[in-house]
């Protein structure tokens, strides 16, 4: 039974010296193996590995990955024009050098996204005092990145390596501050009105000139059917003058006759009309008195 007691704790003990000796390294990560405080060595290929166990030596793990630094600043900035802009961006970088970064950043990512994220807005705040607000929302906005970025390298690189490289730099979105954009808005607002009134009136004036155009056609279209309408009557007339003085001239009694016979006619037209008259002594009814004409025979 002690045997047994003996060979368990034996075996126990084993494990956890083995545990306390070997480690692995993941292919994301960068493994560095500290011995008393100082760096004694840095690993970046994955596998399983062997260091004294604690406190004679300690690992930690770095990320080695391409990370990614989102900067949503709510402080504005000064274009060269003295307009105030808030602008977001992000940067992709990754750790390079583990022995470096340590020694001039810090123990994690996190202090280098602190230190990197006040080196960034430092470059992006620089760029952005020279030049206008066009500029940032035209093409050359890729030259404000490449320039931001190219300053950052040089902070990072420079007498102090951070063992880290800034691979990408890009702006996401480029606004005014809220005070300036409300007014931006106001302005835009009043501006659309402005052209909307200018619309409706310049239609007004196009209506009423069609309409007025349109009263002026039906006019002439009026004028000039009543000329021709008049032209064709006084034709007519004239044509009717013509036959009746030819009909009538072949025989002047009966067109006195059939004249006399309108003037009744047109005279005793309304049923309430009625006339004093002495037949015998008045021309209107001579041709009452009078035997009514024979037609003329035809030869």
């Amino acid at each position: 039974m002690n045997r047994i007691g003996f060979f368990v704790s034996t075996l126990l003990l084993v494990l956890v010296l083995a545990s306390s000796t070997l480690f692995v390294v993941d292919q994301r990560q960068f493994g560095v193996v500290y011995a008393l405080g100082q760096i004694k060595d840095v690993i970046t290929e994955p596998g399983l590995y062997f260091k004294l166990p604690p406190p004679l030596q300690n690992v930690r793990y770095i990320d080695k990955r391409l990370l990614t630094l989102d900067g949503s600043e709510t402080e504005s900035m000064l274009t060269a024009e003295k307009q105030r802009v808030v602008i977001d961006w992000y940067v992709r970088w990754r750790i390079t050098d583990p022995s470096e970064y340590i020694r001039n950043v810090g123990l994690d990512e996190g202090a280098g996204a602190l230190q990197l994220n006040r080196v960034v807005r430092n470059a992006f705040q620089e760029e952005v005092n020279r030049r206008t607000v066009r500029e940032l929302l035209s093409d050359k906005r890729d030259a404000l990145m490449a320039d931001v970025k190219r300053e950052v390298l040089e902070a990072v690189r420079g007498g102090k390596p951070w063992g880290m490289d800034v691979v990408d730099v890009r702006i996401t979105r480029v606004d005014y501050v809220d005070s300036i954009t409300e007014s931006v808005y106001r302005r835009m607002e009043a501006e659309r009105k402005r052209v909307a009134n200018e619309l409706r009136s310049t239609g007004v004036a196009e209506g009423e000139k069609i309409r007025a155009e349109a009263d002026r056609q039906r006019e002439v279209i009026l004028a000039n059917a009543y000329r021709d309408a008049q032209k064709v009557k006084g034709e007519g007339d004239a044509q009717a003058t013509r036959i009746y003085a030819d009909a009538f001239g072949r025989d002047p009694q009966f067109a006195q006759f059939y004249r006399s016979l309108e003037a009744y006619r047109d005279s005793f037209k309304g049923k309430g009309d009625f006339m004093l008259l002495d037949p015998a002594g008045t021309e209107f009814f001579k041709a009452w008195r009078a035997p009514t004409p024979a037609a003329a025979p035809r030869n």
